[in-house]
């Protein structure tokens, strides 16, 4: 079975930086593309970042293009999120995923952006 563990959140002022990380208990990033999402009480879960097999196709949400990085590094089954310039506007609890996702989504970190 496909677990997903997702860490780094935290409270940070806006404009700051967070890197979080999302790692796999099977290969399964070695097989497809993987990804981030995230959610806000009341919204539905939104995709953020996602990054090819080789690492080498990136696509990004416009709301975050140009501030977040997504990266992975398939021996060690973990994929990341670079956060930087944060806006409050970014405060969710944010998964990683396979691209499409699968159903076996983690329990996400929170990321919240305040003053």
């Amino acid at each position: 079975q496909v677990r997903l563990a997702e860490s780094g959140g935290g409270l940070v002022q806006p404009g700051g930086s967070l890197r979080l990380s999302c790692v796999a208990s099977t290969n399964i990033f070695d097989i497809h593309a993987g990804g981030w999402f995230r959610q806000t009480p009341g919204k539905e879960r939104e995709f953020v970042a996602q990054i090819s097999r080789n690492g080498l196709s990136l696509h990004y949400a416009d709301s975050v293009k140009g501030r977040f990085n997504i990266s992975r590094n398939n021996a060690e089954d973990t994929i990341y999120l670079q956060m930087d310039n944060l806006r409050p506007e970014d405060t969710a609890v944010y998964y990683c995923n396979t691209n499409p996702p699968g159903n076996f989504w983690g329990q996400g970190v929170q990321v919240t952006v305040s003053s």
